[in-house]
């Protein structure tokens, strides 16, 4: 009888070690597996926010050659502005058109070159009253004003490189 208690005994001590073993490994592969998992969505968190980054910074360069619209050309005034006047006939002004979009990342952050047209079928009124305040006679022509719209330099002619060696 003492025997089979004795037997008894180790037969339930080793159930219950396998058991506590057992659930020791289970216990270790859902912590390694959670840890595997929040890896990953940090991982994929520090992604998007370099492709945020990413975006942010083309948003920011694009937003350095802009369309002119009034909130535009308002809401630049922290920034050295250049008012571009152009036609969309113009030869010239479409290749520098195409210049400045290809190159707006080497635009200065705090330069907003702003696309006024000058005379062609898309000018509205607005844009006819800039040319005639800054006595614009010519397309392709460039103004860079002050805060308070005041005329800091003017220049013909040229793209990125010329825009970036006229600028004051």
């Amino acid at each position: 009888m003492n025997k089979g208690i004795i037997i008894a005994g180790l037969i339930v001590l080793v159930l219950v070690g396998g058991g506590l073993f057992i659930a020791n490994q289970q216990s270790q592969n859902a912590e390694q597996t959670k840890m595997a998992q929040e890896k990953a969505a940090m991982a994929e968190k520090e992604a998007m926010k370099a492709k945020e980054g990413a975006t942010m910074m083309k948003k920011d360069s694009a937003s350095r050659y802009i369309e002119y619209s009034k909130a535009a050309l308002d809401q630049a005034t922290v920034n050295r502005r250049v008012l571009y006047f152009y036609a969309n006939w113009c030869p010239i002004c479409k290749s520098a058109d195409a210049d400045f979009k290809a190159n707006s990342s080497k635009i200065p952050d705090d330069v907003t070159v702003i696309r006024v047209n000058y005379n062609d079928t898309d000018t509205d009124q607005e844009e006819k009253d800039l040319a005639k305040k800054y006595a614009i006679t010519y397309q392709h022509t460039f103004v860079q004003i002050d805060g308070q719209g005041k005329e800091v330099a003017k220049w013909n002619g040229g793209q990125t490189d010329e825009l970036l060696a006229n600028i004051k």
